[in-house]
């Protein structure tokens, strides 16, 4: 099976995103060419470590380079002003200079706290994505947002920072629970919804397979994904227009993900497909696109066994007041507005800054009363 290539073109800081298996083998030969000296650093979390951190390690050595590993607990918790000043003190402690590399290797959560602390630790020193989840593969390994975050919100502390070069190894996704697998799927036909029916239509036909295992239709669902970020970041780097598109689903998400208090009631990408389900119903509501968009949208979700409901979390949430007052605090609001990403259809997306909220708030209440 061979390896596909996407690449991301941001003029001197392009860099390309390997898709296919037996990369975290290869690893070592893969980043030799970066290397001014044969030794790189590792963040990585303590379920990652345990799975696969001894074959990155041996693929390394193979190629005559050594490591040192820092292992963070696992889960959202870890995106912390805490764990970014651990990271950062261990950094300094392992002598790293500028041109050293660092390695994310985990999911989301790590490449996101990795690249940040990459990118302010002797205001930048390059890093390598190896993203070990589908969400990461797909979705926070691409495009250089890195973060941790605070009280008030998800993500509202970080930088855009690329990195040299992104290995998604598609055969780790083997070693992710069912759960895990499905909310990455959950930023997968994301990018079907806002810009690409056809590919929304290959998921319905495909997406079960894909789930099953199938490598192939892993390898093509990777590349489609990463490619359509890539285009719209080699378009809009610091999300000034059209990248905010890729937060579909996304305003609801962060709000749902807050209430919830980021645990592992809510993953990431499950609040994604709800979000996305309520983006699809408001859009609706306001005459925006057909009914028959969100039922199609619910019923491939609900088809791959997927979160699609509120009433779908589980334990209490704020009423619909509350959650809207929750996305206040998203990163996209400018002069006191929320945006949204809605939908004219599956596959049109586009930002709209003046979204009627009793409509939201309509939405939310519906999809609260159904948790009775």
């Amino acid at each position: 099976m061979e390896r596909e290539v996407v690449n991301v073109d941001l003029g001197d800081r392009s860099y390309d995103i390997l898709i296919g298996p037996n990369l975290v083998p290869n690893a070592g030969a893969l980043i030799k060419p970066f290397l001014k000296r044969n030794h790189v650093v590792i963040i990585t979390d303590e379920n990652v470590a345990r799975l696969h951190l001894a074959t990155l390690e041996k693929g390394l050595i193979a190629q005559g380079i050594s490591s040192a590993a820092l292992k963070l607990p696992a889960g959202e918790a870890t995106k912390s002003w805490e764990m970014l000043q651990k990271t950062t003190e261990w950094l300094l402690s392992e002598k790293v200079e500028r041109d050293d590399i660092v390695i994310a290797f985990g999911g989301g959560v790590i490449g996101d706290l990795a690249g940040f602390a990459a990118a302010i630790m002797r205001r930048g020193v390059r890093f390598v994505q190896i993203p070990t989840s589908l969400l990461a593969q797909v979705d926070s390994s691409v495009g250089g947002k890195t973060g941790i975050n605070s009280p008030h919100g998800k993500n509202l502390v970080g930088a855009f920072y690329q990195p040299q070069m992104v290995l998604a190894d598609v055969e780790v996704l083997g070693t992710l629970k069912p759960r895990d697998f499905l909310a990455g799927y959950g930023e997968v036909i994301k990018y079907g919804m806002l810009g690409d029916l056809k590919f929304f239509t290959w998921l319905e036909e495909n997406g079960p397979a894909m789930a099953a295992g199938d490598m192939e239709k892993r390898i093509y669902a990777v590349k489609r994904s990463c490619q359509m970020k890539a285009d719209i970041v080699a378009r809009d780097e610091k999300e000034h227009g059209d990248r905010a598109l890729l937060n579909l689903g996304h305003t609801f998400c962060h709000a749902l993900e807050a209430a919830t208090g980021y645990s592992d009631r809510l993953l990431h990408g499950e609040g994604v497909a709800i979000g996305c389900a309520l983006a699809f119903e408001t859009s609706m509501r306001l005459g925006l696109c057909a009914q028959e968009a969100p039922s199609r949208v619910r019923a491939h979700l609900k088809n791959m066994n997927m979160k699609v409901d509120l009433s779908d979390i589980e334990g209490e949430l704020p009423d619909a007041d509350a959650l809207i007052k929750l996305m206040s605090q998203d990163k996209k609001v400018q002069n006191g507005k929320l945006a949204f990403i809605m939908a004219r259809s599956i596959g049109d997306s586009f930002v709209d800054r003046n979204v009627d909220l009793t409509v939201v708030k309509s939405v939310l209440e519906d999809a609260l009363s159904l948790r009775q």
